[in-house]
């Protein structure tokens, strides 16, 4: 049985990615699922699983060095896969100090705390690996035309998307000066079960079923490229069990849309099969975020000419499957919304 460090295992992508693990590897694998619970982790995401035996769940922070350090003297860790991060952009304007801690002197330490574990026993010859989940949004903003791709240069436009560089960078040079058993990948905008109602989808359903205003960015005209939850575990398992050392990777879901587009279709879709009475006139222009990036948009050929990964769910499946999944956990949405918002 080996041994999973996944760190903000309670957040959106981490909740997922546990239960994937353990719908694909059932008993064979252990998780130790490190979080700190701040608002965006919840443990009732991981409520259904927390009685296995091979599930630990530690409440801490990735900054605290005694703590990681103590995880890899008790557990022997031979994959870390780092989802904990402050990733509200709006946050971040507002307040960079706790994304610059978070996101990049938390990933130090683990990267440190992994490179001496390993380091000091034999299991550093054995297929240890380190994946630091990344984002698109480090390259910046495109224009009208072209793709990111994995040799982009980094140009982040808010405090967010320059600490996620910041953290890149930082596992990029123990690749190069200490040969540290890393990947990275980046990922294009997810969508699915379990996401924090602060982002745009859960934001556009949760403001739709209590018939409140949907705040639109400026013209509305900003382009994501979106990726359904699942098929973005999947490639990180992937890119753990399968790719070489030192390699980036690039993770999207060949699905561009404006912001009000989606907008438009959530509308659209709960009008149609939960209440007439929701329609267009909700939707609020509000002025544009300071910084707002244009355009993201992902080239996955790299992953998919390695490890053979292409997305499975295409959007009008996806997005149905996130709304149903919301109508069906009200309870879920509203305790978080009486705990947290």
């Amino acid at each position: 049985m080996k041994t999973y460090l996944v760190t903000g295992g309670c957040g959106f992508i981490g909740a997922n990615f546990i239960h994937y693990m353990f719908e694909k590897y059932g008993d064979s694998i252990r998780i130790i699922n490190l979080d700190k619970l701040t608002y965006a982790g919840n443990p009732e995401n991981l409520r259904d699983i927390e009685y296995l035996r091979n599930y630990v769940f530690v409440k801490g922070d990735i900054c605290d060095k005694h703590l990681v350090n103590d995880l890899f003297q008790q557990y022997e860790i031979y994959y870390v896969v780092h989802f904990a991060a402050e990733s509200h952009v709006d946050r971040s304007i507002e307040s960079a100090d706790e994304f610059v801690r978070s996101n990049v002197l938390g990933t130090l330490t683990l990267i440190d705390a992994a490179k001496r574990a390993w380091e000091a026993g034999e299991t550093y010859r054995e297929g240890v690996k380190y994946l630091q989940v990344s984002t698109d949004e480090v390259y910046g903003s495109l224009g009208e035309t072209g793709y990111f791709t994995e040799v982009t240069p980094l140009d982040p436009h808010s405090p967010y998307s320059a600490s996620k560089a910041s953290a890149d960078l930082m596992v990029k040079s123990y690749i190069d000066t200490h040969r540290f058993p890393a990947n990275i990948t980046r990922c294009s905008n997810n969508y699915g079960p379990y996401q924090y109602p602060e982002k745009l989808i859960p934001l556009l359903i949760t403001n739709c079923l209590e018939k409140k205003p949907l705040p639109v960015y400026g013209d509305g005209m900003n382009i994501r490229d979106w990726l359904y939850v699942e098929d973005h575990c999947r490639a990180i398992d992937m890119v753990l069990h399968n790719a070489p050392s030192g390699e980036i990777y690039n993770i999207g879901g060949h699905n561009e849309k404006t912001n009000i587009d989606i907008v438009k279709l959530v509308i659209g879709y709960l009008h149609d099969t939960y209440d007439s009475g929701i329609d267009e006139s909700l939707i609020t222009y509000v002025t544009d975020r300071k910084g707002h990036d244009r355009r993201y948009a992902i080239d996955a050929d790299k992953i998919g000419h390695d490890l053979g990964w292409e997305p499975e769910t295409m959007f009008a499946e996806g997005i149905v499957k996130t709304i149903r999944w919301y109508l069906d956990n009200r309870k879920w949405l509203d305790d978080l919304k009486n705990t947290n918002i």
